[in-house]
């Protein structure tokens, strides 16, 4: 059985789609990982067939136009001020895929959501899709609104807006794509005629509970957790800085870009100190970068959140579908200052879940209120809670669930 896996975006949007891969093949599947191409080496180091996929949309982010849409936008405003530059790259990203996909001639398609091409594959093709999704957001629900949304409910018309916001790709790409599949599909007509025969949800139900009016081809898995840092060596400089004192705060915002670096390390560094806190800074994507590095701090390029995460006291970041899961997996109170996409949601969720202080406004953030986040992290109620949550996190294992549903799916295909 050939399955193919369609993933696009940053490491956070990839990592866990190489653990499902992984997972897949450790069961007799035969896999091809689709991304873009800035993570060849990642993927072909654990042994995964790849195919790269354009670059551009990754590095759009780190252009002065994608730095200054991450600025001023909240939620996924800052996607749309970049349909601009988005759209004049989807053609070659539509043949590329669809290149690689043909090639490989799978028996079903795993894709993200960002892989808005893929139900025309598996129409021209004739095989079956899976929708796989690290947040909610596209089975509609009264539980609660489309986590693209600034809010936690609509009450009535929370199903409405899971609906709408369905309907996003098609609104934005639905001429462009029409236009793709009839040209180099062959296929005729606007929209796909071929729906995922099943989704499943790469975050734990512990963190987002599992909604009644979901049915049986519906699955919240838990979180694909690649945990990759078996093999990683901590320096003897991080070693040293740990054991100097009490267990520092985690603050990095994996691959979210610069905006004003220095300044956003400053106030960081200022608001540990006025709330008597250590700090651990990994600069990742380039959001933070100190010139000086007072001896409160100790600064990290980056490290595998599986190892790194059991050396600290709670953790301040953006907000990412995956490093959220991983925080809350270490038990760590989570301080979440979102930048886009959907970073509030799970600012919101960690909150509403009492493992952490409301989510930050990077707009208006300064030492005086990152200091006060850092001092919530000591409340014992808080530390239970996120005690208890991961817990519960570390008892599932979201890659064998989604493997066996992925199984179990497809027999009920063949059948």
């Amino acid at each position: 059985m050939r399955i193919s896996i369609e993933t696009l975006g940053t490491r956070g949007d990839v990592q866990p789609y190489l653990a499902l891969a992984l997972g897949l093949m450790q069961q007799g599947y035969e896999v091809q990982f689709a991304a873009p191409k800035q993570f060849a080496s990642f993927v072909e180091e654990k042994g995964v067939r790849f195919a790269p996929l354009p670059g551009e949309f990754l590095a759009l982010l780190d252009t002065p136009d994608g730095k200054a849409a991450v600025a001023g936008g909240q939620g996924f405003s800052a996607g749309f001020k970049l349909l601009k530059h988005i759209k004049p790259l989807m053609r070659r990203l539509l043949d590329e895929e669809w290149a690689a996909v043909k090639a490989f001639n799978p028996d079903l398609i795993v894709y993200h959501p960002k892989s808005v091409a893929v139900p025309h594959f598996g129409e021209r093709l004739g095989i079956p899709v899976i929708l796989a999704s690290p947040l909610p957001g596209f089975t509609p629900t009264r539980a609660f609104p489309s986590p693209m949304l600034p809010v936690s409910s609509l009450g009535p018309f929370n199903k409405m807006s899971h609906l709408l916001a369905m309907r996003g790709a098609d609104v934005l790409f639905g001429k462009m794509l029409g236009q793709w599949r009839e040209t180099s599909l062959g296929l005729m007509g606007r929209k796909a005629n071929v729906a995922p025969i099943a989704t499943v949800y790469a975050y734990s139900r512990h963190v987002v509970p599992v909604p009644s009016d979901w049915g049986e081809r519906v699955l919240v898995s838990g979180y694909w957790f690649l945990d990759e840092g078996a093999d990683w060596q901590m320096s003897d400089c991080l070693k040293s800085f740990l054991a100097a004192g009490d267990k520092p705060i985690y603050v990095g915002f994996g691959s979210m870009p610069g905006i004003d670096p220095r300044m956003l390390a400053q106030e960081v560094i200022e608001g540990l100190a006025r709330a008597g806190k250590r700090g651990l800074l990994a600069t990742g994507g380039g959001a933070l970068d100190m010139v000086e590095v007072p001896s409160h701090v100790h600064v990290i390029a980056a490290a595998p959140h599986d190892q790194l995460f059991k050396h600290v006291g709670a953790a301040l970041h953006h907000g990412g579908a995956g490093t959220t899961g991983a925080s809350l997996r270490a038990g760590l109170p989570t301080i979440i200052c979102p930048f886009f996409g959907d970073q509030p949601f799970w600012g919101r969720r960690v909150a509403a879940l009492g493992a952490g202080p409301q989510p930050l406004d990077r707009k208006t953030l300064d030492a005086t209120t990152l200091a006060a986040a850092f001092k919530t992290t000591d409340d014992p109620v808080m530390r239970a809670r996120a005690g208890a949550i991961g817990t519960k996190i570390g008892h599932e294992n979201g890659v064998a669930a989604a493997v066996s549903f992925v199984g179990r799916t497809l027999k009920q295909q063949v059948s």
